[in-house]
Parts: structure tokens; C-alpha cells; sequence
């Protein structure tokens, strides 16, 4: 027999080059499935971040209420979520409407969500 009738298969490093390469796609679909699965929770907070701002906004409209001056904060739950919104009343040249801007944060974290809105004096 010739030396290259005996050889069949693969050699140890073969096979632990393979396992290594094999590894690493492993690893590195793991760590993009965590990022994804990271990205994910926090869009589901800014997006309750979001609804709780657009429903102090639609509760305002509801009440036809024309805001004072000034800035005010109310607790806004969304879920299992502890948010704050703060409202900040702002003139505007008209006389008849305020400039509305509805800021929606964890305890004291960065802003989650920014909406802004006109409310007015009109029937």
C-alpha cells in the first residue's frame, strides 16, 4: 500500500481547527442575539415612554384645559414602568396658545420620550 491509499479522514489539528472556527460563529451569534434582545427591551420603554406622553397630552385636550406657565411633573405608569412626566408650559406671540412640551423619564434618567403640542383658548 502507497502512503496516500492509507490516509482516510481528517487529523486531530483538522478537527480542532474546525471546533474553533465553529466557536467563534457560536460566540459571536450569541453576543448579536443579545444586542438584538437589548435593542428590543429598550424600545418597548420608549415606546411606553411615548403613549404615556400622548396620553397626557390627549387627557389635556380631553378636559379642554388651557395650561398655566410653567413646568409640572405627575407620576405617568405605563406598565410595570414608574415613569414621570414633566410638563412644560411655554407663551407663544399668539395670545390664544401655549406651546406644550411633555418630557417622559425613568426616576431621574435621561428623556425617554419628547412630544410637543399647541394648546389653545379657542371654543
Amino acid at each position: 500500500m502507497t502512503a496516500l491509499s492509507r490516509q482516510h479522514g481528517f487529523t486531530l489539528i483538522e478537527v480542532l481547527v474546525a471546533l474553533a472556527i465553529v466557536g467563534v460563529a457560536l460566540a459571536a451569534s450569541i453576543r448579536a442575539l443579545g444586542v438584538g434582545v437589548i435593542g428590543v427591551q429598550q424600545l418597548e420603554v420608549r415606546t411606553l415612554a411615548l403613549h404615556a406622553a400622548e396620553n397626557l397630552l390627549a387627557e389635556m385636550r380631553l378636559q379642554s384645559v388651557f395650561p398655566a406657565l410653567g413646568s409640572t411633573q405627575h407620576p405617568c405608569p405605563q406598565g410595570t414602568l414608574a415613569l414621570r412626566c414633566t410638563q412644560s408650559v411655554q407663551a407663544t406671540q399668539n395670545v390664544r396658545f401655549r406651546r406644550v412640551t411633555v418630557r417622559v423619564r425613568l426616576d431621574d434618567g435621561p428623556v425617554l420620550a419628547e412630544l410637543d403640542a399647541l394648546a389653545s383658548r379657542l371654543p
